[in-house]
């Protein structure tokens, strides 16, 4: 798999989250936290990876169109800023659902723009085995990237590796303290919660 193939399978599990998320009620009533959760990992991770190596890649090889790159990195500190809002929501705030519908319709439009401008672009930058070469960097990029939006994080290099790393690193710590929490308090008899 290449890295454009790869970046929009991401783009095909957003998607299909989203939908999940805001067009299946009874999906989302029954699984919403989980979902969402699943949702802002996704998009977390995916922010970051094309922050650390795709968007430097066409800035670096495209000057004449470094608007388009930066263009990029606002809509994904927006995106990150109403996925921050969003995750100190609960899904059955009255806000939520349409806080999350402006996110998507936002997400939506970014991903076009990616896949009709910038993504092309990179195809014509980039020989097939560099193409698969950045797909295993991306790859390896998203088992140390951040779980949650850290919107005030840098967006650009160098500083955002240093903080995507750590910020990788304590949201993958918090997420597992948090699983762990709930697997305690699930493993807790319901007589003794009274």
């Amino acid at each position: 798999m290449d890295a454009i193939a790869l970046l929009k399978k991401d783009h095909a599990t957003v998607k299909k989250l989203f939908s999940r998320l805001l067009d299946d009620r009874e999906v989302a009533h029954v699984r919403g936290a989980d979902l969402f959760t699943r949702l802002r990992t996704e998009l977390a991770i995916h922010a970051d990876i094309e922050e650390q190596l795709v968007y430097p890649l066409l800035r670096e090889r495209v000057p004449d169109h470094e608007l388009d790159v930066l263009e990029a990195l606002e809509e994904h500190h927006v995106a990150k800023t109403t996925l921050l809002e969003l995750d100190k929501m609960s899904c059955d705030d009255e806000r939520f659902e349409a806080k999350l519908t402006v996110l998507k319709e936002y997400v939506l439009h970014h991903v076009k723009e990616e896949e009709t401008v910038l993504f092309p672009r990179l195809r014509k930058l980039l020989t097939k085995g560099e193409l698969e070469t950045l797909a295993e960097k991306l790859t390896e990029a998203k088992k140390v990237a951040p779980t949650h939006p850290h919107p005030m994080a840098p967006n650009v290099p160098p500083m955002n590796f240093f903080t995507g790393i750590l910020a990788g690193g304590y949201d993958r710590a918090r997420d597992l303290a948090s699983s762990m929490l709930h697997l305690a308090l699930a493993m807790v008899p319901l007589r003794s919660r009274a």
